[in-house]
């Protein structure tokens, strides 16, 4: 931490990083800009634009919200609502500080086109799922073969995206599904982004009819051989952490969301004990209301608290690593959620000014109200890759009002 520090950003790179008395001489312009300079936030695990479906399914378990609201609606999408959607998520998370998402959705050439338009930094990972109401998709066989496709296609194209595949979960596709895009990740270094151990009855069912749990079933069959992202990750054995840890697994936490559907709470300090690399995530903007990751960085530890008595569990400094360098790092990215000289030039500036953030009267002050006291609504200015993204508080690369406006109409249209 500087106090004052000195950040120099060159195109959309970071070139120097360190205290003003150090900071070498400057070529360009300088601007000063008080508050508390951090990397952007990195959400790990989403379906951003599940916008249209905010509010449809309230007060009902995980099953019943997929199979009689989210998937009917879902089947009815065209790549329009996709892309209103996506942006309108776009313009939320970018105001919230959050620069990088991890996405698991459909439609995925929409998808790309509102990320690019607004500017964020997105690792994108188009389903696979073999569920009722995705038959237009053509099967599961057909559908990887169209997101190899488009993985082939845009993998190192463009400076902010990075592609990977979404196996849904082992409970939509079959196992050979998993096993097959597991080998064609591996053939490609690709992220396998997919949901494990979300819920009890998910997994009692799938024990009972392999005889095994879902980590041991996956590690079985060699899906967890490829770079994996496993998101909530709720109910786990001690042997299935010794499973994610023998295959390196990622684990996308996402505390509001299962906190919101009754999922459960996940076993966060176990798995930071074995050196797992863990993130935060939202989950989708149906499931938990919104996208705004200061959220799961407040209640992450405080859930963690909870569940082992230990006041001292995740301290914040620990909290805050998960919102950024945590998240780059369970998705790969390197450079990514840490301000250091050769890293992305992601930041975000939050007015420190606020009555919820007085006192500081020492360093450790900051981390401990960053984590306990702040919120998105302190974030005033938002850069991707160099590119001023949020000024004032306003989102500069989305028409707010035109998205609104589509995502209204759609989410109505579609909800017939």
């Amino acid at each position: 931490m500087y106090r004052p520090g000195v950040v120099d950003v060159d195109g959309a790179t970071i070139a120097w990083v360190g205290p003003a008395t150090e900071a070498p001489a400057c070529k360009g312009p300088e601007r000063q800009l008080g508050g508390v300079l951090l990397p952007g936030l990195v959400n790990v695990h989403c379906h951003s634009p599940m916008t249209l479906f905010r509010g449809a399914a309230e007060d009902i378990p995980l099953d019943r919200f997929l199979r009689e609201v989210l998937w009917p609606r879902e089947a009815r999408l065209t790549s329009e609502d996709v892309y209103w959607g996506m942006t309108l998520a776009c313009a939320e998370l970018l105001r919230a500080g959050v620069t990088t998402t991890c996405e698991m959705y459909v439609e995925e050439d929409a998808l790309l086109a509102a990320v690019l338009d607004a500017g964020s930094r997105c690792t994108i990972t188009p389903g696979v799922i073999d569920a009722p109401g995705w038959e237009r998709l053509g099967g599961w066989r057909k559908r990887l073969d169209d997101v190899l496709g488009f993985c082939d296609r845009h993998q190192g194209a463009h400076q902010t995206i990075e592609v990977g595949i979404a196996a849904h979960s082992a409970y939509a596709l079959p196992l050979e599904a998993l096993v097959a895009i597991s080998d064609a990740a591996r053939e490609r270094d690709a992220l396998v982004h997919v949901h494990i151990a979300e819920t009890r009855d998910e997994c009692l069912a799938l024990e009972q009819e392999h005889g095994m749990s879902v980590p041991v079933l996956l590690a079985d069959r060699g899906v967890l051989d490829a770079r994996v992202l496993a998101a909530h990750s709720v109910w786990l054995s001690e042997a299935d952490l010794g499973i994610y840890r023998e295959h390196d697994v990622a684990v996308a936490h996402c505390p509001q969301s299962n906190a919101k559907l009754a999922a459960g709470i996940a076993p966060l300090t176990e798995m930071l004990a074995l050196g797992l690399r863990v993130g935060l995530g939202t989950d989708g903007p149906s499931s938990n209301n919104d996208l705004d990751l200061w959220d799961e960085l407040r209640l992450a530890p405080l859930l963690a608290r909870v569940r082992t008595g230990d006041a001292s569990a995740v301290p914040a400094g620990q909290a805050l690593a998960l919102a950024t360098r945590g998240g780059a790092g369970a998705l790969g990215l390197r450079g990514v959620g840490v301000l250091c000289a050769g890293g992305a030039a992601d930041l975000v500036r939050l007015r420190f000014d606020d009555p919820s953030v007085v006192p500081v009267l020492a360093d450790r002050d900051i981390l401990s109200h960053l984590v306990w006291s702040a919120s998105s609504r302190l974030v005033t200015d938002v850069w991707v890759a160099g590119r001023a993204v949020v000024t004032g508080g306003a989102c500069m690369t989305v028409d707010v009002e035109r998205a609104r406006r589509e995502v209204q109409e759609r989410a109505a249209r579609l909800a017939t």
